[in-house]
């Protein structure tokens, strides 16, 4: 568990670990942000090109693809095989979330998730939490960490910025989920 005065975490934030039964609190978190700059990945090489996209909150309907009910089905299963749900606290506010899924494949762990309430962006908060999946993917014997990014400059730049590359040699059950995103690795 990171605490603050660990030079990672901005000053009364806690982050650790949730119990999987507080996955749901993910509707707490407004994920809204309005994009201006995206990638695409190509050949090998990282394009940035001008978007207008527009995320939303979290909708409240089950039947819409990212709705909170969509995300808790889709991570439950991850939750149950071993993963972890970290919370980033600000007292009783959860200020972001991470997943991790300690063994993806063979010597690599996934940051399944990483979602920062919009009012604490720009804060330490995800890098607070992905030091902390990295610390567990290391504990668990993972010599990399593979992350699926949605492909805003906001996102990728942040992953860019950790030590995270694009990777041509992607996990195939991932990219059929999402092949718009950018899926990169890290080596830990």
């Amino acid at each position: 568990m990171l605490q603050e005065g660990e030079g990672r975490v901005p000053v009364g934030l806690i982050v650790r670990e949730l119990p999987h039964k507080d996955i749901s609190r993910v509707a707490e978190i407004d994920r809204s942000e309005h994009i201006t700059r995206g990638y695409v990945f190509k050949n090998g090489v990282l394009e940035s090109q001008q978007v207008d996209w527009e995320v939303p909150r979290w909708s409240e309907d089950p039947a819409r693809g990212f709705s909170v009910q969509a995300r808790i089905d889709e991570w439950r299963p991850l939750l149950d095989e071993g993963g972890v749900l970290l919370g980033a606290m600000d007292g009783d506010t959860l200020a972001g979330v991470a997943i991790i899924r300690p063994r993806l494949s063979e010597g690599t762990a996934q940051l399944a998730a990483l979602y920062v309430d919009r009012k604490y962006r720009r804060q330490g908060v995800a890098t607070a939490l992905v030091a902390e999946v990295e610390r567990i993917a290391r504990k668990e014997g993972a010599a990399g960490l593979y992350v699926s990014a949605i492909p805003s400059e906001s996102a990728v730049g942040f992953y860019l910025q950790r030590g995270f590359t694009p990777t041509e040699d992607v996990n195939k059950e991932l990219f059929e989920l999402e092949p718009d995103d950018i899926h990169m690795i890290k080596p830990l």
